[in-house]
């Protein structure tokens, strides 16, 4: 048997309070060839990011008790500006996505997230991690919603 190496894409830190969720996220991104870490909560993440944790991008729900995600989003960005963030949501909410992208967020993702739209964010953000030039063109702040 030949064991083929793949390259990693990069890594994402993903942030959701629900253990379903955080598997599914995984495994689909894992999948995708990404090194992935799991935080239950905003404060979770914080703390990793402290301990040293340098994702190449972040995939980060919204609704999660006690810091929900848009704060969460506005504390990793103070700790580490210019990181790069994918909002995730069970509503598909456009105040809310408006609010995310104001705050910094790269894109804004509605629940149950479909494997292309994830990976089309995430690579978004990873040439722009590796090239800021790529992310100047904007994209939609909602996704999920299938071409017409």
């Amino acid at each position: 048997m030949l064991a083929t190496r793949v390259k990693c894409k990069g890594s994402v830190l993903v942030v959701d309070d629900s253990p379903e969720m955080l598997r599914y996220l995984r495994f689909m991104l894992e999948l995708e060839c990404y090194r992935v870490e799991t935080v239950s909560n905003g404060f979770e993440a914080l703390q990793r990011l402290s301990d040293g944790c340098s994702p190449d991008a972040v995939v980060l729900d919204l609704q999660m008790p006690h810091l929900d995600g848009l704060r969460t989003l506005q504390r990793l960005l103070n700790v580490r500006p210019g990181l790069k963030v994918v909002m995730c949501s069970g509503v598909s909410d456009p105040l809310k996505a408006q609010q995310a992208t104001a705050l910094g967020a790269e894109a804004y993702l509605v629940k149950p997230v479909h494997r292309a739209y994830l990976s089309a964010a995430l690579e978004r953000c990873m040439k722009a991690h590796v090239d800021p030039k790529a992310a100047s063109k904007p994209s939609p702040a909602v996704s999920n919603v299938p071409p017409q």
